[in-house]
């Protein structure tokens, strides 16, 4: 039975994940992915601001979008060539909760685009579905760290 937070395979009839302890059956926090116009839509009806700023974003750069979590509708421009990401007060994105680990992640923006690794976390770093330890980031990437759902939305993409 696969966690439907942190993606782990449990043991059938499992009631809890054995990976992130969080509930398995009957779970309607259900992740998905965005993919093509259509997501994209939905997302600006829930954020009418959003599309404008979106308008507003070069070309090449990068913004995150925590779609689900605490601190949903929050807006991170990824400006520096080091964004790190965690629990921890100082990180660029802060995201409070006893699922994300204090240093987390940390996304790199270089000549090619932007790339997001994990740094060693407990829970893990999922991009599209997938725990990864290294990625490349595409516009309307889904990232799930903890609890939390982000977007990656890249300008020149509306």
């Amino acid at each position: 039975m696969r966690c439907r937070h942190c993606g782990h395979e449990n043991e059938a009839g499992a009631q809890f994940c054995a990976l992130c302890g969080l509930p398995v059956a009957g779970n309607d926090q259900e992740t998905r992915t965005l993919a093509g116009l259509g997501d994209l839509v939905e997302l600006l009806e829930a954020d009418h601001d959003l599309a404008e700023v979106l308008a507003g974003l070069p070309d090449g750069q990068g913004m995150l979008v925590v779609r689900r979590g605490p601190n949903a509708g929050s807006r991170y421009w990824l400006e520096d060539q080091l964004t790190t990401v965690g629990r921890d007060s100082d990180s660029d994105v802060f995201l409070d909760d006893i699922t994300v680990s204090r240093h987390h992640a940390v996304l790199r923006r270089g000549a090619e685009g932007y790339e997001i690794t994990d740094v060693g976390s407990l829970n893990g770093t999922y991009l599209d579905q997938k725990r990864i330890d290294t990625s490349a980031l595409h516009h309307l990437a889904e990232i799930q760290i903890g609890r939390f759902v982000l977007v990656f939305v890249l300008g020149g993409h509306s």
